[in-house]
């Protein structure tokens, strides 16, 4: 990528960062009842109608999904137990350790293991839930670099998938194949963006996530890493 559309890039992220909200938040209402947190572990999201794990499943809530805290119950097994509103009419009782909340303290770090210990796609939807639910967290310089880390150490996979589907029967832009390849979608869908290197036929991590590091932490020891980074990248011709 050449100086000038670093430039560019840089540029509209620091408009996005001071002109927009938090996007899921504003895609997904908030239940009412109690104090807000976020499911981030699914294995672990199962709705029950009592406070123990025999109790009867009521539905098993989705990683992302907002339930408002009603209150808490130790189970005669010792686990912890809040009761949630996952709308205004579906409520029940979830395994503490499968939910965050930015008003609850160490809620962060304990998501920041969650991501240490996940890997790939996880690792990056885990990552997206704390950027987006806690805001004000000292932990942000580390998890945007992880994000941008892992983002581009699964672009070497996406690059090797994207290239099966191409056609070359057709007379379109290769690199057109790689942009659009669906396996792209479900990182789109979380802000994760790729770009393309028509000189290795590989994709890369566009870098967004190290240009706010760097933006928004310029002091921390995080930045210097994300600086790195985004030197190897503008060393490439990259199409996006």
């Amino acid at each position: 990528m050449n100086p000038h559309r670093l430039t560019l890039h840089f540029a509209a992220l620091c408009l996005a960062l001071f002109s927009t909200t938090n996007i899921s938040a504003q895609k997904q209402k908030a239940p009412p009842g109690g104090r807000i947190a976020v499911v981030v572990d699914e294995r672990l999201s199962a709705l029950r109608a009592t406070a123990d794990l025999t109790g009867k499943l009521v539905r098993r809530v989705g990683r992302g999904r907002l339930v408002a805290i009603r209150g808490a119950k130790k189970g005669g097994d010792g686990l912890v137990f809040y009761l949630v509103n996952v709308s205004s009419r579906t409520h029940g009782w979830i395994q503490r350790e499968a939910v965050v909340s930015s008003s609850q303290p160490g809620d962060d770090r304990r998501l920041l293991e969650l991501i240490k210990n996940s890997a790939e796609f996880d690792r990056i939807v885990r990552a997206r839930i704390f950027l987006d639910h806690f805001p004000r967290s000292p932990l942000r310089p580390e998890v945007l670099l992880m994000l941008g880390d892992t983002a581009e150490q699964v672009s070497e996979k996406l690059s090797r998938d994207a290239s099966r589907h191409i056609d070359e029967s057709i007379a379109v832009p290769e690199f057109s194949y790689f942009l659009n390849y669906t396996g792209l979608d479900r990182y789109n869908r979380q802000r994760v963006g790729f770009v393309f290197d028509p000189k290795t036929r590989r994709l890369h991590y566009d870098g967004s996530a190290w240009r706010e590091l760097i933006l928004r932490f310029p002091k921390s020891t995080w930045a210097s890493e994300a600086q790195k980074r985004l030197a190897s990248l503008s060393t490439l011709a990259l199409i996006d």
